[in-house]
């Protein structure tokens, strides 16, 4: 382990992050009254004067970095980002007055909420507080969206050698090998071309359609980065508007996709083979399973309200299928309160959450090629039975999958249900009742963000304790579990 070269990087990435409380500090100081300006003032100065107090003492060391500090670097990253992310939450005067007994966790869980796109919040009053503090609320979920380590790897040069170790370590999906382009320095600016792009044209769109300026780009990067959070308690309910529910709705699909396709689709309207840029998608089996799924539910959701709730048909339709993008793609917004549905939709629709987006999206969940992996594997062993001396393959499309891949697939699954119920004890230990508990892990797990319970509006009133374990859940949901556990492993520390 290359522990001083770890230093180094995390100092220098600490330093960069430093800078995303330079947009909220010039919002301070433009609208008069904001009140915020000494507190990202002070925010910015501790965090960036930390970075370079890791940075200067081995800022002469190089070496080669290696699979293993790949992963203690982005799981170190993560955690202090989040540790440094909630200074300007803590330090803000009008959070500890609207929000009684305001304290360092509260901030710390508000931090790691946005910058894992969880968007789970401890926040209230969050249409009077000021426009600063809430651009740099929505600002930490659009950066966490893609991964930071992606831009660190794309923007700083020192990490250019090794910096797949890095990606491999952030990239989430079962299979992280696969490069789009030949360089991992091109592939990271790749992505964020695209992501950016998608951002721009998410706030245009939420412009046109009725928001003012501040409310689109800030909802557009809580909507592109899968994040849930918004500028208004309401959420997106705020706006009654069936146009910017249609937006969100095809940008949340959008977001949940795999960028891989979205990178082959810039690359083939580049080459003017406009067919082919969008066949592809369909081609991907992923994708399809993926539309399946939100298609069926969305035919029960409003079904079920349109025949059960006392809901005509087109409210039953307009909510329930943004209800149901909004849950199953792991956003969160809200433009209805689906915890006061029919108790089976409410169950349906988080369950859906467990699924996320597909693979190498900005989406949380298990991710859909593993759900397809499964019951593929599923399927295989009921034909096995039928079957018993045939030689049958697990395929994705046309290709078989590999061994590995699949028994990789199922010790995540294995893992993911342990981990699942160990924390959902741990909160029952904390005096939370068996629905709050379950879904509050359920919810920081799949990055989703809203929960049932004492938790379906926010998690302001759960104790201190259920937020610490919370507050580790999303870490683990958006590092995908196995990049924090294996650094708790004997084997992953000997040489």
């Amino acid at each position: 382990m290359h522990f001083r070269v770890t230093l180094k990087i995390i100092g220098m990435l600490l330093m960069a992050f430093s800078a995303t409380m330079l947009p909220s500090l010039i919002i301070a100081l433009s609208f008069q009254g904001d009140g915020a300006e000494w507190t990202f003032a002070l925010s910015f100065f501790i965090t960036f004067a930390s970075g370079f107090s890791l940075w200067l003492p081995f800022s002469k060391h190089n070496k080669v970095l290696r699979t293993r500090d790949g992963f203690v670097i982005v799981v170190m990253f993560w955690s202090v980002l989040g540790l440094f992310g909630a200074l300007p939450f803590y330090f803000s005067q009008p959070l500890s007055t609207l929000n009684l007994n305001w304290s360092y966790v509260d901030a710390l869980f508000e931090s790691l909420s946005g910058l894992t796109t969880t968007g789970a919040t401890v926040i209230t009053h969050l249409d009077v507080l000021p426009k600063s503090l809430l651009f740099y609320r929505q600002f930490l979920q659009w950066f966490g969206g893609m991964g930071i380590i992606v831009l660190a790897v794309a923007i700083l040069p020192m990490l250019g050698i090794g910096g797949m170790q890095l990606y491999r370590a952030e990239t989430p999906g079962p299979v992280k090998d696969s490069k789009l382009t030949p360089r991992i320095t091109e592939t990271a600016k790749q992505l964020w071309y695209i992501y950016f792009a998608l951002t721009v044209t998410c706030a245009l769109a939420y412009w046109f359609a009725g928001m003012n300026a501040f409310d689109a780009i800030t909802h557009s990067f809580s909507t592109v980065a899968i994040g849930g959070f918004s500028t208004h308690d309401a959420s997106l309910g705020y706006f009654d508007s069936a146009a910017i529910e249609t937006i969100a709705i095809i940008f949340m699909i959008l977001a949940a996709v795999n960028f891989s396709l979205h990178f082959h689709t810039a690359r083939t309207i580049r080459q003017k083979n406009y067919k082919a840029s969008l066949l592809h998608y369909w081609k991907d089996e992923e994708f399809r399973f993926f539309l399946s799924v939100l298609g069926l539910i969305s035919v029960i959701t409003v079904g079920t309200l349109w025949l059960t709730n006392n809901m005509d048909f087109n409210d039953s339709f307009r909510q329930g299928i943004f209800e149901v993008v909004s849950i199953a793609t792991t956003t969160g917004f809200a433009t209805a309160d689906f915890a006061q549905w029919p108790p089976m939709l409410a169950f349906l629709l988080f369950s859906a959450a467990f699924m996320g987006g597909c693979a190498g999206s900005t989406g949380g969940g298990m991710k859909v090629v593993r759900v397809l992996i499964i019951l593929k594997q599923g399927l295989r062993e009921v034909k096995r039975l039928i079957h018993p001396n045939a030689i049958i393959h697990v395929k994705l499309g046309s290709s078989p999958i590999p061994d590995r891949v699949a028994e990789a697939v199922w010790g995540f699954f294995s893992v993911y249900i342990l981990v699942f119920l160990i924390m959902m004890i741990a909160l029952l230990g904390t005096g939370l009742d068996q629905v709050t508990a379950w879904s509050a892990v359920g919810a920081t797990l799949n990055n989703l963000g809203p929960g049932l319970g004492d938790v379906a509006v926010n998690y302001g009133d759960i104790n201190t304790t259920a937020k610490w374990i919370l507050c580790f859940s999303m870490l683990l949901g958006r590092l995908e579990i196995f990049t924090l556990l294996v650094l708790f492993t004997p084997m992953f520390w000997r040489d």
